[in-house]
């Protein structure tokens, strides 16, 4: 009896017929149920929204959709006070107090709190996208993605902020951003205590705790922490820049890059430190601004303990311990431990100096040596020693300045063990032992170890005498000669 009572049901749900089954051949409670179950194969919405109109297949639904209308939300949170307008809802919620993860993904071992997050994850492993974009194709692996996303097409964003009036195209991203207002971060961290306005912040965050990284490259086999850092990556492989600045045209690979990117363009820099007044376009180089001001050197090297600001600095410091020069230069074939280091040397062989002097228009190859020029029109001198209180226009002459009142000497003769307090001390000292000469008088082939003595030399078949005495006029083409003369004018 009961597989017949199968085999007719199964034909019902094919043909999406109503037929009427006997109800204590069905085994039902009572015909309310029939009832029920005869809608429900005939896709008949029999209950409705007096409010909005929308169909339910149950009674029941119709009481639980109506709290969106009223606001209700009878199941209340006895830990946190917050409150639910569906009882699953707050059954979810209680796990975040209690820690409980009951959903456990057997490929990876990753656990989760709802059942619908699992699924969710699970299409990590398997690629499903079962919602498609009927616009442009494009699919998702969760439904809530592609209605955020079909408000791309549509341009709608019917939630509002009542504090700034900002509009958002989901409920869910207007109550996150609440928070920006309510400062409420109300996901935290079990180890470090560190809250989160967001629980999917949280999610990343901890994994900072376990070392794990779920996502993987598979062109190249690299992890990521989180599922954005993979697609962003993979953009190494393809070369795809999909963010496109419309004044100029230049593509990056990453939004964030062409937000900053455009404030070149508009000049406007949002980010102001409070102590100095100086402003910036990019968020970064603030936050290593205020380090000048706090003396906060956060990153160490752990093989000499000298302490840097910023990351890319320690990573810099660290190839002079390891003779790292990753960099190479495709006409020379000369190496370099920095990138930027590169850029700079090919203007040797090209012979571009872009950077002008709006004064005097004089030319550089970097803009480091531009803004130091200018410093001889301006007199400025920024770098001061603090033992005898003099100036310099570069902070490389202060440091070597300071090494007169220390009396340190770091640069060493491998030959005869002589210590020098500047590099290229060292440099000419070496040519003593080597006995090398590379600058040559083009006119009696005379050669020397140093380019000044050179430029000396040439004064004696050019008769050029550069230094004159400001009382008597008297010339010399030394600045020796003219220093012995001002002591002691009458032995000339």
């Amino acid at each position: 009896m009961e597989k017949g009572i199968c085999e007719n049901q199964q034909k019902c749900k094919a043909q999406s017929k109503v037929i009427d089954f006997p109800a204590e051949k069905l085994k039902l409670k009572g015909t309310s149920n029939l009832t029920t179950r005869k809608r429900t194969n005939s896709r008949e919405k029999y209950y409705h929204c007096d409010i909005c109109g929308k169909s339910f297949f149950r009674k029941y639904e119709v009481a639980i959709h109506k709290r969106i209308h009223t606001g209700e939300k009878p199941y209340r949170c006895e830990i946190c006070g917050k409150s639910f307008s569906v009882n699953s809802s707050l059954t979810n919620h209680k796990r975040i107090h209690t820690g409980e993860k009951p959903y456990h993904c057997d490929t990876c071992g990753y656990s989760c709190s709802e059942k619908g997050a699992l699924v969710q994850h699970i299409r990590v492993h398997t690629g499903v996208k079962p919602y498609h974009c009927d616009i442009c194709d494009k699919s998702f692996t969760q439904r809530s993605n592609l209605t955020k996303h079909n408000v791309i097409h549509t341009g709608e964003k019917p939630y509002r902020c009542n504090i700034c009036g900002k509009l958002f195209s989901s409920n869910a991203n207007l109550t996150i951003h609440k928070r920006v207002h309510t400062g409420e971060k109300p996901y935290h961290c079990d180890v470090c205590d560190k809250s989160f306005a967001q629980a999917t912040d949280l999610t990343k965050h901890k994994r900072i705790h376990t070392g794990e990284k779920p996502y993987q490259c598979d062109i190249c086999g690299k992890s990521f922490s989180a599922c954005t850092q993979l697609i962003i990556h993979k953009r190494v492989h393809t070369g795809r820049k999909p963010y496109r600045c419309d004044i100029c045209g230049k593509s990056f690979s990453q939004s964030s890059y062409l937000i900053p990117h455009k404030r070149i363009h508009t000049g406007e820099k949002p980010y102001c430190c409070t102590v100095c007044g100086k402003s910036f376009s990019y968020r970064i180089s603030f936050t290593n601004h205020q380090r000048i001001h706090t003396g906060q050197k956060p990153y160490n090297c752990d093989i000499c303990d000298k302490s840097f600001s910023r990351k890319d600095y320690l990573t810099n410091h660290k190839r002079i311990h390891t003779g790292e020069k990753p960099y190479h230069c495709d006409i020379c074939g000369k190496s370099f431990s920095l990138y930027c280091q590169i850029g700079i040397h090919k203007r040797i062989h090209t012979g571009e100096k872009p950077y002008h002097c709006d004064i005097c228009g004089k030319s550089f190859p970097q803009t480091c040596g531009l803004t130091t020029h200018k410093r001889i029109h301006t007199g400025e001198k920024p770098f001061q020693c603090d033992i005898c209180n003099k100036s310099f226009t570069v902070n490389s002459t202060l440091t070597k300045h300071k090494r007169i009142h220390t009396g340190e000497k770091p640069y060493h003769c491998d030959i005869c063990g002589k210590s020098f307090s500047r590099s290229a001390n060292l440099f000419k000292h070496k040519r003593v032992h080597t006995g090398e000469k590379p600058y040559h008088c083009d006119i009696c082939g005379k050669s020397f170890s140093e380019s000044g003595t050179l430029t000396k030399h040439k004064r004696i078949h050019t008769g050029e005498k550069p230094y004159h005495c400001d009382i008597c006029g008297k010339a010399y083409s030394k600045k020796c000669s003219l220093v012995k003369h001002k002591c002691n004018p009458t032995k000339d």
